[in-house]
């Protein structure tokens, strides 16, 4: 296969956005709201830590409060990890959710500004992890970085510009809000990292797959579907829909998937560890070899969210979404 080629894929393989079903209920909360996510971007640059963080348990009480259906959400999110719980105690669980979500935002809008000596105290890391980076890209497939929405993601991008130093671009959705999807834009810029957005055609896979075919990096959340553009997993004993064309396009081109997992330490302190490299078998047949690489992603995952459940951010009933 010349991975120089433009990648010759089904309609059925093109990643879809729909702005109905599932899609939708992934933005309709008020954590996504264009003029909270404003302020909060341009606040926290100019506050002291301590300040942004006492507003953000402040939010963070009133979004438990005046939230419910997200509360009930997030708790509903939990129940395969605490079945014998009632629904009242996993929603008491919801808070430190919330909690703990306010805190990596704040965080890593922090660490945009962080200066090359505040990358020490930020990031507790192997060096053996970034070894790893560079050792899967000798191999000239290029490299699909892959997470979930647990843990500090967003703050990885400072993490693999700023101290691996290598160029990368983020596949993402467009957000429904346009102030929330600006925003979203200007802070990847900041950081150094080019935006493929997910599209309704075959230009998204064209896109990531010139990446690779360059020996180039390419990052994306795995844990979530979009459309037609999904594969069956099972994960903390329940089924969820992933993502499929990370593991689409590993299998074209030979790119290994690496999952890296952020998690906060205490306040400014990020520990940094990539999971375990997933290659794609390309001597099986294409489904049965996605499907594989896509769980064994899952499996990697689940057991991060076993160990820190406060840190999965899903602010919509994540087991229901197979039906959106």
């Amino acid at each position: 296969m010349n991975v120089s080629e433009p990648a010759e894929l089904p309609a059925s393989d093109a990643p879809v956005t729909r702005r109905g079903g599932t899609r939708r209920h992934w933005t309709l909360h008020g954590l996504n709201n264009g003029a909270i996510f404003s302020a909060t971007y341009h606040g926290v640059g100019f506050l002291p830590r301590w300040m942004s963080y006492a507003i953000g348990r402040a939010g963070t009480w009133i979004a438990w409060r005046l939230m419910p259906e997200t509360r009930a959400a997030i708790a509903d999110n939990l129940r395969p990890l605490f079945p014998d719980e009632t629904a009242r105690a996993r929603e008491a669980r919801a808070r430190k959710t919330l909690s703990a979500y306010a805190r990596d935002v704040i965080d890593f809008i922090r660490a945009l500004r962080a200066t090359d000596a505040d990358l020490e105290e930020l990031f507790d890391y192997s060096p053996a992890d970034s070894k790893l980076i560079l050792d899967l890209l000798s191999r000239e497939r290029g490299l699909i970085l892959v997470s979930g929405h647990y843990g500090n993601w967003e703050v990885g991008s400072v993490f693999i510009r700023r101290v691996v130093k290598i160029p990368f671009a983020i596949i993402a959705m467009a957000e429904d809000n346009p102030t929330v999807n600006r925003l979203r834009h200007e802070i990847r810029a900041t950081v150094g990292a080019d935006t493929i957005e997910v599209g309704q055609s075959l230009e998204t896979a064209l896109q990531i797959r010139r990446r690779l075919a360059a020996n180039g990096v390419v990052a994306v959340l795995m844990d979530r579907h979009v459309g037609r553009d999904r594969v069956e997993v099972e994960m903390l004993g329940q089924r969820a829909s992933f993502l499929r064309t990370p593991a689409l396009m590993a299998f074209m081109t030979g790119a290994p998937l690496l999952p890296c997992f952020i998690e906060r330490m205490r306040p400014g302190r990020f520990k940094v560890r990539a999971g375990v490299p997933i290659h794609v078998d390309r001597n099986r047949s294409r489904d049965e070899a996605i499907q594989q690489a896509a769980q064994d992603f899952a499996d990697q995952l689940g057991a991060r969210i076993r160990a820190r459940p406060e840190c999965w951010y899903h602010f919509y009933r994540y087991w229901d979404a197979p039906a959106g």
